[in-house]
């Protein structure tokens, strides 16, 4: 485990009507544990073992921010900044790309359009050249009043399953019909499927992984070395190591093989009374006649019920995609979800100038 950094408290100019606001950065341990349990709507992403992972495996340290307001309310907002660079050149995000959805954790009840502008506020007034913060579909509509027009705000669609009534209702009632046709051939065909909540199938996972990176080069018209670097790079295995390792039983990796093969795995995370979905991947090939897929998330779903869990979470898609279609038809919802970016620079409008130069360059089609 990381060693939890002493915080410091300051006072911010900009009080509330029931007085000052009082910051602490990093936010102690304790208190963001606190808020992620009685915040109904926490992600796994939203931990303090999340932001361990983040620094663990990249060039970041701990920048939360606790902020005690004298209504009663408490408010984390988890933050990590680039190490090694001065503030006026780092970024301050939540999170850094590749890392899913982090944003502000609150008790009691939601925040007021008062707190949240104060919030909003002190995180442009950073000194770092970037602070972004990623929504989830579970956030309040004061944060979007709020963020005018310090924040520049970019809309995504997350996709939730609703497991309220059981896997039985959600079986009968949420998944279409072709999806439950397709679970029912993979469990007719020989495949068997392994869970692992120990980190043992995390090699196998992360070959099936290599083996997909291949194939959205071939679809994406994307020559194998450059797919190699830039997926290797956005998701390299110590990333999938040091979750499983941290997250332990709350990491499960399903597998599932063909012939005694690795054809398909899924890594499903839990906190709360939520499951994500955070990783597929798979060997098309064997995969795909047998159907292994539709019958790993069946498994997963069924698992999360079993458990308890509330919601399936299962990330972003662009609504329309192949993607946002094999989502919808385990019965999963597109939600809205928000970023909200502050740059002093603009960077990001330059790296999608460069990334779409690139993509035109190589014909890269996007999958």
């Amino acid at each position: 485990m990381t060693r939890e950094a002493v915080g410091t408290v300051e006072v911010l100019d900009r009080t509330t009507g029931a007085g000052p606001v009082r910051v602490t950065a990093p936010a102690p341990r304790e208190e963001w544990w606190r808020l992620a349990e009685e915040d109904p709507a926490t992600l796994v992403t939203q931990t303090p073992t999340w932001l361990e992972c983040v620094c663990a495996t990249g060039p970041y340290e701990d920048a939360s921010r606790l902020y005690a307001f004298e209504g009663g309310r408490r408010l984390v907002v988890p933050l990590v900044r680039r190490r090694g660079l001065p503030r006026r050149l780092t970024a301050e995000e939540s999170w850094p790309s590749g890392w899913g959805i982090g944003g502000p954790l609150a008790a009691p009840g939601t925040p007021d359009e008062e707190e949240a502008l104060v919030v909003l506020r002190d995180l442009a007034r950073r000194p770092a050249l970037r602070v972004g913060v990623r929504f989830g579909p579970g956030a309040g509509p004061v944060w979007s009043s709020a963020a005018a027009p310090d924040f520049a705000t970019e809309a995504l669609t997350t996709y939730v399953l609703d497991l309220d009534g059981g896997f039985d209702e959600v079986w009968e009632h949420r998944f279409r019909q072709r999806v439950r046709r397709d679970a029912r051939k993979a469990e007719r065909s020989p495949v068997e499927v392994e869970v692992d909540r120990g980190g043992r199938l995390v090699g196998e996972f992360y070959g099936l992984y290599e083996t997909s990176m291949l194939r959205w080069a071939g679809q994406q018209h994307e020559p194998r070395a450059l797919a190699r670097l830039r997926q290797s790079r956005a998701f390299p295995r110590r990333y999938l190591e040091e979750v499983a390792d941290r997250f332990g039983g709350s990491c499960a990796v399903y597998l599932a093989r063909v012939g005694g093969e690795p054809a398909a795995g899924v890594v499903v995370l839990s906190y709360g009374d939520k499951a994500k979905y955070w990783r597929g991947a798979m060997d098309r090939d064997l995969a795909h006649p047998v159907r292994a897929n539709f019958l790993l998330q069946r498994r997963a779903i069924e698992d999360a019920c079993a458990e308890g869990r509330r919601a399936y979470v299962m990330g972003d898609s662009r609504p329309g995609s192949s993607l946002a279609l094999f989502k919808e038809g385990f019965g999963a919802e597109g939600l809205p979800s928000l970023r909200f970016r502050r740059e002093r620079l603009p960077l990001t409008e330059a790296d999608r100038l460069v990334k779409s130069t690139a993509k035109r360059l190589l014909r890269f089609r996007d999958a």
